[in-house]
């Protein structure tokens, strides 16, 4: 047997020749205790944190509180117990413990980043699985060998020289950096929609900008980390470039126009907005595209270069009032100053109905079999409904008008027969 296989089985080899030792059971004793104290530490922590259940530091907390103590119960044990037994079982609990709080703090992050993503169940297997295997090749000291392996494996790219394990290392190093750069997104993200004082368009744009800025500097520091030179990947990028520009036209068109959008505040969540033939209460604005949400539940998804080049109807651009109206027709010989009346005082007793300024009625046409009378009305809550209130204020006018024996007419047709001559 070469050194270097020894070398890789000396835990094992020592793991095994613990087994037959009488103070091996004591070994798992000492661990069991840890365990079980670590066990208790997290417990009280998540019992004495409860009032702040929402809060993102006590959620990170009890994910870590096991694991933590179980690498500082098992470290101080180690220390203790150095100079009057053999520690191996204590030596290998402790990357093991180290790896769960490393998977656990990972994941942790990639779930407030990608609030109720699916997938990343399957990524926390995945996750786990990789941390476990790096974590045996190095506690039975095989890692270095992997590593020399892969490093042997090597291309180039322009001057640059590349090989398999700087690529893997590149990645991983990407991988936590861009989930380091997650998590103080999401904190400033919980920051910014905490200060109600801030407008919620600039809210929008700081959080997505400060995301977008964050996650290119991990990239870019993680790939100086690990030895890549930039400038020799210029040309790529150059002409990747060149590519998005001509391909990604229209994307990007209406990311610099949803960014316009959001820094303007041209149009807000909850404006009822119209467009060409489609209306309704604005219910997303993203960097990319708006949601509209008509009367009828249907949603229209609106590219926001449309927002910028077209013609845009913000009934509640300045304020939420909004003038509604509905027309009756009645009667020639008609009370016409009785109909006006019942009609006002019928918008008057709808609570959503704003007194000031009042419901107004105006005769607006003579037609062939009646008089059309306009009742003009506001509204301070559109998104609430707008042919509910209509509607409400038409049965009312109609029970009132029923009451008090004004009639509206209905086209009639009167047929003569001629006799023949």
């Amino acid at each position: 047997m070469d050194e270097s296989t020894r070398q890789a089985l000396s835990l094992i080899g020592k793991l095994l020749a613990d087994f037959g030792d009488p103070l091996f059971v004591w070994q798992l004793v000492a661990l069991g205790a840890c365990l079980v104290l670590a066990w208790g530490i997290a417990h009280w922590w998540q019992r004495t944190h409860r009032e702040d259940a929402g809060g993102r530091f006590r959620q990170l907390g009890g994910r870590l509180a096991f694991p933590v103590a179980g690498v500082v119960l098992t470290g101080a044990t180690q220390v203790a117990l150095k100079s009057f037994m053999p520690v191996t079982v204590l030596q290998v609990a402790m990357p093991l413990l180290a790896s769960m709080a490393l998977v656990r703090s990972v994941v942790y992050v990639l779930r407030q980043a990608f609030p109720g993503a699916s997938w990343l169940t399957s990524w926390e297997k995945l996750i786990a699985t990789l941390v476990w295997g790096w974590l045996a090749l190095y506690i039975t000291d095989l890692a270095p060998f992997v590593i020399e392996a892969m490093t042997q494996v090597g291309f180039s790219i322009g001057k640059q020289q590349l090989n398999l394990w700087l690529i893997f290392s590149g990645l991983v190093t990407i991988f936590l950096t861009v989930v380091f750069a997650l998590w103080i997104s999401g904190v400033i993200e919980a920051r910014l929609m905490g200060m109600r004082s801030l407008d919620g368009n600039l809210r929008i744009v700081g959080v997505r900008v400060a995301r977008a800025v964050l996650t290119v500097l991990a990239v870019l520091v993680s790939l100086s980390m690990v030895g890549i030179d930039m400038t020799a990947l210029s040309v790529f990028t150059g002409a990747l470039g060149v590519g998005l520009g001509f391909g990604l036209q229209k994307i990007a068109s209406n990311y610099v126009s949803g960014f316009i959008i959001l820094l303007e505040r041209s149009i807000r969540i909850g404006n009822i907005v119209q467009i060409g033939a489609d209306s309704g209460v604005v219910s997303q604005i993203t960097t990319r595209y708006t949601v509209i949400r008509n009367p009828g539940g249907i949603e229209f998804i609106v590219p926001n270069e449309m927002l910028i080049g077209t013609v845009v109807q913000n009934q509640t651009y300045s304020d939420n009032s909004l003038r509604l109206s509905t027309t009756v027709g009645v009667a020639y010989d008609s009370d016409l100053e009785l109909a006006m009346r019942l009609m006002v005082e019928s918008a008057r007793r709808q609570p959503r109905v704003l007194p000031d300024p009042p419901p107004r009625v105006l005769l607006t046409q003579f037609a062939d079999s009646s008089i059309n009378l306009e009742l003009g009305f506001w509204v301070a809550d559109p998104e609430n409904g707008k042919m509910n209130v209509v509607s409400d204020i038409n049965l009312a006018i109609w029970q009132a008008f029923r009451e008090h024996g004004v009639q509206i007419p209905f086209p009639q047709r009167e047929v003569r027969l001629l006799a023949d001559r």
